[in-house]
């Protein structure tokens, strides 16, 4: 089974999700709709169409494919977590760096649902948010983990195994995957990293210090970042976008590699350097 994972707020009317479920029937293969996004607002999906949750499916799929930009990706991402199902990614967004696929690819499919790819395998991030000897989450990311005021200077400690790294007051910090520096991290000025090596990436944002600079470890490292000196201050923690807690002065927040790992499809159309070039020039 194939799973399809439109965002039907990029995928209007469901068309190309039409189109990708005509081609996999003619092909001979069974695909499903799991949409993306629509929980709060079923009426963005056309009535015409069976739709499961892909949290009942994910377990009897090969593949998933998924319509929309990166931000659909990583969403599809966190269902998956616990299972190792390829995603092939059709971008409908705006840079979609994730997506192998453009729109005018769409008829490839098949070509992925033959199992004719290679596996790109992504390492993904575990963080924890410590408060004093409580642990109060646990989660991972796909692209980042990102600590940042709501709108104020926020104080930061950063170590490494121990040994302090940075320490520094600014808008926030982000610690990123390979697959995550062209995002949020590129943006704050970090490196942009082959996906498929292992390391993470330290890169303050906007930090009040001329020479804070961004820092690529080791994927066997672990960071450790502080919140300190709030003060009254609001933070909060975001995991691969998403706001996960807010903090509070002396938080800690554990970074290291996560046992879990994101398998992507690709079909070879192009380098990752092709696909930087187009989409940053």
């Amino acid at each position: 089974m194939i799973a399809i994972c439109p965002n039907p707020f990029r995928d209007l009317d469901l068309k190309f999700t039409r189109d990708c479920i005509r081609l996999l029937s003619e092909a001979g293969y069974d695909s499903v709709v799991c949409p993306v996004f629509a929980e709060d607002e079923p009426e963005a999906l056309p009535s015409d169409l069976r739709y499961r949750k892909l949290e009942e499916v994910k377990k009897d799929c090969a593949l998933a494919v998924v319509i929309g930009g990166d931000g659909t990706i990583l969403s599809v991402v966190r269902n998956l977590r616990s299972v190792e199902v390829p995603m092939l990614g059709i971008n409908l967004g705006t840079k979609g760096f994730m997506a192998n696929l453009e729109p005018e690819d769409l008829p490839l499919v098949v070509k992925a649902a033959r199992g004719e790819y290679r596996i790109s395998r992504r390492m993904m991030l575990e963080a924890q948010l410590w408060r004093g000897d409580k642990l109060l989450c646990v989660d991972h990311a796909l692209n980042d983990v990102v600590l940042h005021g709501y709108g104020d200077c926020i104080g930061m400690t950063t170590t490494c195994n121990g040994d302090r790294v940075s320490q520094i007051s600014g808008d926030g910090i982000i610690l990123s995957t390979p697959t995550g520096s062209t995002g949020y991290s590129m943006s704050a000025g970090g490196p942009i990293v082959e996906p498929e090596a292992e390391n993470i990436i330290i890169s303050p944002i906007c930090p009040h210090v001329m020479g804070a600079r961004s820092f690529v470890l080791d994927a066997q490292r672990v960071v450790q970042v502080t919140a300190e000196r709030l003060h009254g201050r609001r933070a909060y923690l975001a995991i691969d976008g998403n706001s996960v807690a807010d903090l509070a002065g002396g938080d800690r927040v554990l970074v290291r590699r996560s046992e879990h790992q994101t398998l992507m499809a690709d079909l070879g159309l192009k380098s990752f350097y092709d696909i930087a070039y187009e989409k940053l020039t």
